[in-house]
């Protein structure tokens, strides 16, 4: 059976893509426009980026939960959506313009009789503008070679496949699950560890929008280079108020480009999404605070509410890819009302609460009603209990870093090698311009939504230091503590990124006043007004409007001929060579994976922890690790050959996989579940430690246990 691709089928799927982009840009672009008028320039579109994922992720969700997230459907109901958004948030004015990534606004003659949007503002007199091109070119640059080497990072899994360890356990199980079943409502069970199906799956989702496309994980390796882009711009916006944009932009790609993040370069790891959302919702409130001539939310009736519920909105989008982001997410929603004027702050609390519950309340809600419990990993609240499963959370054995705080011995063993691995060898000053950043960022004489995104920091490092997993393993050897180091990027990028507006009142640029001198790290044409001393000056006068779709037509064309000249070839050699001869496994589990590429819809069994390879090329394999529901949303593995037998039974299973996840010492080479498969009716087929794959060919008698 021929798995790949056909040129026709490759470009229904590009089709669909371009489709679903075009539509939740349509609808995001009227909202963007609506809610938050003052944007122009990168924010603007940083913003509409956030507004279109939203729709697609809530669509999906909308969808999912009466199992009708599938092709026709969700393409369908995004159409409907954006269009929908577009005519009755713009009253039709402008679809086809904002389609095409412009403002309708900038087709307008100006006040003056000119036509555009607002030029730069101007230096207060006997200030001119000092040259910034330089310092434009050398941020530039370094985020080229940051992408550059996120882009090198990825290309062997253009060949491999996915091969990292969460990509195989979770991430990639939940995405073809939403993709296989058409449901994002119910729980998707995996190996009993972490209780990982309660993990919210915002990013889950949009892998599941490729398969849905494609039939396929095309896109998957290649969504996390999107959203390292994705963070790139968002640290540009984060300086721009205070035109210290390529600072920003140069610092936060090199805490992105940290080997602690490397791991996210073509897998399906979300913790670069989740930084992209937490960057996106800070850059978006510093950007509104500062726009239009002023400071503060409250210039315009109603704008601080408009705002807000973006900001909530982003920051919901990040707490819904990643637990970790539950803490700084609610700091920012909680924090951004005490920016606004007494009377308006509750109705700040409430929309930007509202746009946090929009963003990722979907996952906890489902938690929720599966459990009784919106974060089941918790069982009390003080003296209060609160409905759980009641079982182990298994994996590795739970650490916090804070726990070793004052544990020399692990310091030195662990502790300070994984820092030099995990964050170069320049870890110290990393470590400290960070945190410089975020307590600068605090000062008295800091914007007031500057000390907000102080705060924020702050708290993203506090969900490191105390979560289980920063330091897991056994008691003093906390091997998971390198890999846990990436929990505290978000807080090392948005340190970095906000370092150098918080530096601006303390420090004087290159000779110039603070407030002043700052124009020199301003590159030309930006449409954002200074905090404080510079004025909006003249519009764009003179000549009528140009054709403004010429370009978006062109850019959008040449996209699609790429894809198709590029991208077809690619996906040819990608599905060809996709787990084709895996080495990431134990040598059991990778030939495991090897036979089941070329399998489709068949229903497998497993007690591998990774899962992921064994939905097969075209992800039409149902897998299912083997284990038993319980109270409150609880999964555990049957503990009995006869209850293992009937599970089996009871699925209607063509293969069953008995492994373990790596070849122990002093422990027999083949897991106890091997022997209780053991049947007339179970064929060998497969036969390396540590692993056994039966065919299956009838019921097995439960009362014939071994």
């Amino acid at each position: 059976m021929d798995l790949m691709l056909d040129l026709p089928r490759y470009l229904v799927g590009v089709t669909e893509v371009v489709a679903l982009v075009g539509f939740s840009t349509l609808g995001g672009a009227a909202l963007r426009a609506r809610l938050l008028p003052a944007f122009a320039g990168a924010p603007a579109h940083l913003a509409t980026g956030v507004l279109a994922l939203a729709l697609l992720i809530v669509v999906a969700e909308a969808l999912g939960t009466v199992g009708l997230f599938e092709p026709l459907p969700y393409l369908v109901a995004v159409a409907v959506v954006g269009i929908a958004v577009c005519l009755g948030v713009g009253g039709g004015r402008g679809c086809p313009s904002r389609l095409l990534g412009f403002s309708p606004r900038s087709l307008r003659p100006s006040e003056e009789g000119g036509w555009g949007e607002k030029e730069d503002a101007a230096a207060p007199e006997g200030h001119p503008r000092p040259p910034s091109q330089v310092a434009t070119l050398v941020a530039l640059a370094i985020a080229a070679t940051a992408l550059v080497k996120f882009g090198l990072e990825l290309k062997p899994n253009l060949t491999t496949g996915m091969t990292g360890f969460d990509s195989t356990w979770y991430h990639g199980p939940f995405a073809a699950g939403f993709f296989q079943s058409g449901n994002t409502w119910e729980l998707h069970f995996i190996a009993p560890q972490f209780l990982a199906w309660f993990y919210p799956a915002n990013a889950e989702v949009l892998h599941g929008v490729g398969m849905l496309a494609f039939g396929r994980d095309l896109l998957s390796p290649l969504l996390n280079l999107g959203w390292f882009v994705g963070c790139l711009v968002a640290c540009w916006c984060i300086g721009r108020p205070c035109r210290v944009a390529p600072w920003s932009l140069a610092l936060g790609a090199i805490a992105l480009s940290l080997p602690v993040l490397s791991d996210q370069a073509g897998e399906a790891r979300n913790d670069i999404v989740g930084i992209f959302f937490l960057l996106a919702a800070v850059a978006i409130a510093l950007n509104a605070y500062n726009s239009g001539g002023g400071r503060g939310f409250n210039r315009i009736p109603g704008e601080s509410s408009t705002t807000l519920v973006v900001v909530g909105l982003a920051a919901g989008l990040a707490a819904g890819t990643k637990l970790n982001f539950l803490l700084p997410a609610a700091v920012l929603v909680l924090g951004m009302p005490f920016v606004v004027s007494g009377g308006s702050r509750r109705r700040a609390l409430l929309v930007g609460l509202g746009g946090a519950f929009v963003g990722g309340g979907y996952w906890y809600l489902r938690n929720l009603i599966h459990s009784g419990n919106p974060l089941p990993w918790f069982d009390s609240l003080g003296p209060i209990s609160l409905p759980a499963p009641d079982q182990a959370l298994g994996g590795r054995e739970g650490h916090s870093v804070l726990g070793y705080i004052t544990d020399g011995a692990v310091w030195s063993d662990w502790l300070l090698p994984g820092l030099h691995d995990g964050l170069t060898l320049l870890w110290p000053l990393v470590g400290l311009a960070a945190l410089a950043g975020l307590l600068l960022s605090l000062g008295r004489r800091a914007d007031p939504a500057l000390r907000v995104v102080g705060l924020v920091g702050l708290a993203a490092a506090l969900a490191w230091l105390v979560a289980p997993t920063s330091a897991s393993g056994p008691e003093g050897m906390p091997r998971g503590f390198e890999s846990g180091l990436r929990y505290l990027a978000p807080a090392l990028v948005l340190g970095l990124a906000v370092l150098p507006a918080a530096l601006l009142p303390r420090v004087a640029w290159g000779g110039w006043p603070a407030r002043r001198g700052v124009l020199f790290f301003a590159p030309p044409g930006h449409a954002d007004s200074h905090p404080r001393g510079w004025r909006k000056t003249q519009r764009l006068a003179g000549h009528p409007p140009q054709d403004r779709t010429r370009g978006p037509l062109a850019l959008a064309a040449a996209a699609v001929l790429l894809a198709v000249a590029v991208g077809y070839p690619v996906q040819r050699h990608y599905l060809e060579n996709r787990y084709a001869d895996p080495t990431f496994a134990a040598p059991g589990l990778n030939a495991a994976f090897k036979w089941s590429t070329s399998l489709s819809n068949a229903r497998i069994a497993t007690t591998s922890t990774r899962q992921y390879p064994l939905y097969g090329t075209d992800l039409s394999n149902h897998v299912q690790y083997i284990g038993e529901s319980r109270p409150h949303g609880g999964f555990t593995a049957p503990a009995s050959c006869r209850r293992w037998r009937e599970l089996l039974n009871e699925g209607g299973y063509d293969y069953v996989v008995t492994t373990r996840d790596r070849v122990e010492p002093n422990k027999p080479p083949f897991p106890e579940t091997a022997k209780w498969t053991e049947s007339p009716a179970a064929e060998p087929i497969l036969w390396k430690p540590p692993t056994v794959v039966f065919q299956l060919n009838g019921p097995l008698a439960p009362s014939a246990c071994p």
